[in-house]
């Protein structure tokens, strides 16, 4: 059986690692772009917020590989009002977490459509289906991923090209532990009693793995899932669910 390929943005840490590391262990040849090198797969430097460079990499890729899937993972959290969120700030992170996910998906769907198959995931989160504080671009650009996961299904259900958007809650990663240390320092509270709050806030009583969110993203790209399109998977510990 030939490999099967994923090219995955953002694959050196946290999530994007954790599915680096299923993919990988599961037989998938991964190419992983991003900005740092990580443990897994085949890195490829590649800053995602330049559209050529993202275009120029899927396509030498797309010449020596069939990709099979394509996860859009690479983002940025960014805490703020609208107030207080500058015009740079919104450009710079809708620049990264939406527009590296719309040239990533450009890129890859002329292989996807002349092979009549493939699957894209964009890893989005919770606040595609609910608002948080301190919140709006960051809200805002995971919003865009859950539309860009249903428009995109709709327009490429006929080449059988699959399309949805993973929504994962609270998950302990390091933009998890940074924006806890960010709240620390400027509130003077307690790393460990804010944890332990957050856990608490989980319907579950926990702080969602890297590893589970992983599981998720094989499930969806694989044979198993091939009826799901379209979709916004929740993995929250039943946060949403209220």
């Amino acid at each position: 059986m030939m490999q099967k390929t994923l090219v995955l943005t953002g694959g050196s840490s946290g999530i994007g690692l954790a599915i680096a590391a299923k993919f990988e262990a599961s037989g998938f040849h991964v190419f992983n772009l991003d900005i740092q090198p990580g443990a897994h797969g085949t890195f490829i430097e590649c800053d995602v917020t330049d559209h050529d460079s993202v275009c120029n990499v899927v396509a030498n890729i797309a010449h020596n590989h069939t990709i099979d899937v394509l996860i859009c993972n690479a983002g940025k959290h960014m805490s703020a009002n609208i107030e207080s969120t500058s015009e740079a700030d919104l450009l710079a992170l809708f620049n990264l977490n939406v527009k590296g996910a719309f040239s990533a998906t450009q890129s890859v769907l002329p292989s996807m459509k002349a092979r009549g198959a493939g699957v894209i995931l964009y890893i989005a989160s919770e606040q595609a289906l609910v608002a948080k504080t301190n919140s709006f671009a960051y809200n805002l650009s995971k919003h865009a991923l859950a539309s860009m996961a249903k428009t995109t299904a709709l327009d490429y259900a006929k080449f059988n090209i699959r399309a949805n958007a993973l929504c994962p809650g609270t998950i302990e990663t390091p933009l998890y532990h940074n924006a806890i240390n960010r709240y620390c320092e400027q509130s003077g509270a307690d790393k460990a009693a804010v944890h332990a709050d957050e856990a608490a806030s989980q319907p579950l009583g926990r702080i969602g793995q890297p590893e589970e969110v992983a599981a998720m993203a094989y499930f969806l790209a694989s044979d198993e899932a091939s009826f799901v399109t379209g979709s916004l998977q929740v993995m929250d510990g039943g946060y949403t669910a209220g």
